[in-house]
């Protein structure tokens, strides 16, 4: 599934900057946000707060904007949040075009669950790729289901969609499929009991 927009959102161009004014930003429902990329001087606008928190809660979310009147394409890069109260105090938002290839890292998601007794590890949250930037998946699906352990997936071995490619290098682990520490320190445990109670019988029947 891409990130292709179909909810236009209408940004409105500030003037006015500085901390008082976000904040009086922020209080009136709004979003300060900033637009650069393709050589272009970089916009400061405000968005609509409520719309644009629930676009934005995928990854590499992707707004076609109304910038007075002018549409324009833009892949969100940074979201800047309150660190106590989690609330969204500005946006960077990079311009893009339809059918131009960019780079972004896009989640992984672990399906399935490995053979009994083992856990998959996912080494890499995340995967750099290069994609069309109006048809950006929102994650990459790794299939765990049934694998041993010492199975190792890497970049390569991931199942891209159509358009996509590697940026990150293809030796990347993604999941690592092991015994989990706790569970090879109980086989240990019991390997040397049952060693130390081998030794004894054999103590006794030698004497």
């Amino acid at each position: 599934m891409s990130t292709e927009t179909d909810t236009k959102v209408v940004a409105e161009v500030r003037e006015n900057f500085g901390k008082g004014y976000a904040r009086r930003l922020r209080a009136a429902g709004k979003i300060p946000a900033v637009i650069y990329g393709h050589g272009t001087d970089p916009v400061h606008v405000s968005l609509p707060g409520h719309q644009v928190s629930l676009l934005i809660r995928r990854a590499n979310a992707v707004l076609e904007l109304d910038v007075a009147g002018t549409q324009q394409l833009t892949l969100v890069k940074d979201v800047q949040k309150d660190p106590v109260h989690q609330i969204i105090e500005h946006i960077d938002l990079l311009v893009v075009k339809k059918g131009e290839k960019i780079q972004v890292d896009v989640p992984v998601v672990v399906l399935g669950e490995p053979f009994a007794g083992t856990i998959a590890n996912l080494e890499n949250t995340t995967v750099l790729l290069e994609v069309e930037a109006t048809h950006i998946p929102q994650h990459i699906e790794v299939d765990v289901e049934g694998l041993e352990d010492g199975t190792h997936i890497t970049a390569a071995d991931l199942k891209l969609p159509q358009g996509s490619s590697l940026v990150v290098d293809p030796e990347t682990l993604i999941v690592a499929v092991s015994v989990p520490t706790s569970a090879l320190a109980a086989e240990e445990e019991i390997a040397e009991a049952d060693a130390e109670v081998a030794a004894e019988q054999s103590e006794e029947a030698a004497e």
